[in-house]
């Protein structure tokens, strides 16, 4: 067995389940799940409609480097969303389908880390727990630079000293955040990109929330954005991933792609088909339609924009939270325990939510998610109305 297992962490949802273990919820109210980023609203009708209409490709075994015509949907958004230089995203030798960022982020770090050389994957903290389950079954160490609300929930990264930059292998940045919501500055940005050259490491950065936004002027920009617009033409030392999870509202599809340096690109490639991760050719035809289409992001969009607006003013100053920049959290300061805030929920509301400190790992200054809750304000409008109403009523009881 792989030695670095028994170094894994029990899973967030796993330890929230044993959390509730036991618990009771009142009979008389409807349970409201906002424990997880699953997305709920309605998906595209073209894209159900499209896999229908190609179910004929499961009689195929698909290639692992993708149709053409998806790489170039692939490629084309991305020049369109982060305006870079048309053309200047080669679709056969920079992008390449995955089946969801998950699996993606997974992937590539087993793929790049050099087990032999002490290797260290950096990452924020609190985090999306793949990079930390990546970079331990790849042999690494993680290094957690930690979020708060004093550095506006961007990770330090001058702060780093030289000698663990020495050893870093992969830096994994996510904008917009998960949990914080946080959109990381062009800025900051080229920043990672000077010590990646620097030190020589490969910047990851999980987007996949890039289409969620609250400020229609300012779209969340890119690590390629910040890599052509600092004259690295080819996107040196860069990997970004994307999916229509969040995008399109189709979780289930599991599809998303990675895209990047053509030098990473080839040698993942070459991991990916070995690995036998191919994506199936029903979900690549339905997924070339919705990278093209930009309209039903759009309107994604301004289904969370609402929820914002109008959950936001119901809390007040019952509870403390704002709005984020980006993806569709709440990161709510519960003043106290956040397991308990929990599980007091469950068992009064009915409204389940994620303690923080399942998000993040302790280090000298403690953990950065204890004494907060990610709230995802998945469901559809009206349920998330709701909940607002019973927090207002749980809190004042607690």
């Amino acid at each position: 067995m792989n030695p670095h297992l028994g170094e894994l962490h029990a899973y967030p949802f796993e330890r929230l389940a044993a959390l509730k273990a036991g618990l009771s919820a009142p009979a008389g109210l409807e349970h409201i799940a906002m424990s997880i980023g699953e997305p709920q609203h309605q998906p595209p009708e073209f894209l159900v409609q499209a896999l229908q209409e190609h179910l004929g490709g499961l009689a195929s075994y698909p290639s692992t480097a993708g149709l053409p015509q998806l790489r170039a949907a692939c490629a084309r958004w991305l020049e369109r969303r982060y305006t870079l230089k048309g053309g200047s995203v080669n679709p056969d030798t920079m992008v390449l389908p995955v089946n969801g960022t998950r699996e993606g982020l997974f992937a590539l770090v087993q793929a790049v880390v050099d087990p032999g050389a002490q290797p260290l994957v950096a990452m924020p903290n609190p985090f999306y727990q793949i990079y930390e389950g990546a970079a331990l079954l790849a042999g690494a160490e993680p290094c957690f630079l930690d979020t708060l609300p004093g550095n506006a929930y961007l990770p330090e990264l001058g702060a780093v000293p030289a000698a663990l930059w020495r050893r870093c292998q992969v830096l994994f940045l996510c904008s917009p955040g998960n949990p914080t919501g946080a959109v990381l500055p062009g800025e900051l940005l080229e920043e990672a990109l000077e010590l990646a050259e620097r030190y020589d490491f490969i910047v990851v950065s999980d987007e996949c929330y890039a289409d969620i936004y609250l400020d229609e002027r300012a779209p969340p920009p890119g690590l390629l954005q910040a890599a052509q617009r600092t004259g690295r033409t080819r996107f040196e030392r860069c990997v970004v991933f994307h999916s229509l999870s969040k995008r399109s509202s189709v979780p289930g599809l599991r599809s998303g792609f990675v895209a990047g340096d053509p030098a990473l690109m080839a040698r993942f490639l070459l991991y990916r088909t070995y690995h036998g991760c191919a994506m199936p050719l029903p979900t690549q035809h339905a997924s070339c339609l919705a990278w093209n289409d930009d309209a039903h992001a759009a309107h994604n969009r301004r289904l969370y924009q609402e929820k914002f607006a109008r959950v936001l003013p119901l809390l007040g100053d019952a509870l403390e939270v704002s709005a984020p920049a980006g993806a569709f959290y709440l990161w709510a300061h519960v003043h106290g325990d956040d397991e308990q805030f929990a599980r007091e929920l469950y068992a009064r509301a009915n409204i389940t939510v994620l303690p923080g400190s399942y998000l993040g790992r302790s280090g000298p200054a403690g953990n950065p998610g204890a004494g907060r809750v990610r709230i995802s304000l998945v469901p559809d409008l009206e349920k998330c109305l709701e909940a607002a109403r019973r927090l207002r009523e749980f809190l004042p009881t607690r």
